[in-house]
């Protein structure tokens, strides 16, 4: 749910499905259903690939969560009845300095990570 230049589609398609989750969780949430909102930040799989991104910065500098850990904390969420789940530590940090950082900075910063890395001096 943070600004991300470079990727605004997936960011705020992203944002959608958090919002969307949260609210079909509250509606539920006296029924038994649980459905919890993964929020698995930077993650080890092909999607980098894929989005055209393994030169960015925060790929190819930053560390990535392990898929089989992200499932593990989506799997104890989802038993747990939570409504929302952030996985890894890092991503963990990223959301609450994400929170009280203003949204301008946030976006600035996810820009400037966003960048390939031989452009990023630039």
């Amino acid at each position: 749910m943070l600004p991300g230049p470079l990727q605004s589609m997936y960011h705020g398609t992203k944002s959608f499905v958090t919002s969307f989750t949260e609210a079909i969780w509250e509606e539920t949430k006296d029924s038994g259903v649980t459905i919890p909102a993964l929020l698995p930040g930077v993650t080890d799989t092909d999607f980098f690939r894929k989005a055209d991104m393994e030169r960015s910065k925060l790929v190819a500098e930053g560390s990535k969560a392990n898929p089989a850990d992200v499932a593990k904390d989506s799997h104890e969420a989802l038993l747990a009845g939570k409504a929302k789940v952030v996985s890894s530590f890092m991503n963990k940090v990223q959301v609450a300095v994400s929170n009280v950082v203003p949204d301008k900075l946030v976006a600035a910063n996810l820009h400037a990570q966003g960048k390939p890395v031989n452009d990023a001096q630039q």
